[in-house]
């Protein structure tokens, strides 16, 4: 996989040249994303009134991300305690471990509910309405923030020529379980060669992923 991958991220992007299928990948995310929510609202809810309960408000969790054009807030059902900041700002040790992965395997700032969300992935649904106002895609790189795109290098502008994805090829082939180098290759080599296929491969592996928890945390 890594040999296969570090060999195409000197490739040109292959979408490029296929302006077609990119108008087609637009389309059936404004259309695939608001079916989606429709059918999906009863969950929207239970899941809105259960961090309610267990957490108090919000609901939802801005995230601030890189977009095509700039930063947008990508929303999330809110999974972490109120004094989330508060705790990692505390501890050398957990700041240290997330500013290397931007990820905490045992992270003690989510609640329980929180927790479930997370391995489940259902903390990602409300991303559903970013993908209808154009800032995301149904299938694409993993969203950064600024300070985790420091960590693309010479590969930063490329990681902005296409919208973020609710899922990826990182998320269906490793997802928490490879390290942050190994995800940078993973984003350019779907961006280097991605097509309609590829995105369609990854929907169909994505709730098997999802229902096995493989990597998540």
């Amino acid at each position: 996989m890594t040999q296969k991958l570090a060999g195409s991220l000197h490739g040109e992007r292959a979408g490029r040249t296929h302006p077609v299928q990119w108008v087609v990948k637009s389309f059936l995310d404004f259309v695939g994303a608001g079916i989606l929510i429709v059918f999906l609202s009863p969950l929207f809810v239970l899941v809105g009134v259960l961090v309610v309960l267990v957490s108090g408000w919000p609901i939802i969790y801005r995230r601030r991300v890189i977009g095509m054009i700039g930063e947008f807030d990508a929303f999330k059902f809110r999974t972490m305690r109120q004094d989330a900041d508060k705790i990692l700002a505390s501890d050398p040790v957990l700041k240290a471990e997330f500013e290397k992965n931007f990820k905490l395997k045992k992270d003690p700032r989510l609640t329980h509910w929180g927790s479930f969300l997370r391995r489940s992935s259902l903390d990602e649904l409300p991303q559903l309405f970013n993908v209808m106002r154009g800032q995301m895609s149904l299938v694409g790189p993993r969203m950064v923030t600024p300070a985790e795109l420091e960590k693309y290098g010479k590969y930063k502008e490329l990681r902005r020529t296409v919208k973020p994805g609710i899922t990826g090829y990182w998320q269906v082939h490793g997802r928490q379980e490879v390290c942050y180098d190994e995800r940078v290759r993973m984003d350019m080599y779907y961006i280097q060669n991605w097509s309609l296929l590829m995105d369609l491969k990854i929907l169909i592996k994505t709730p098997l992923k999802v229902l096995r928890k493989e990597g998540a945390y």
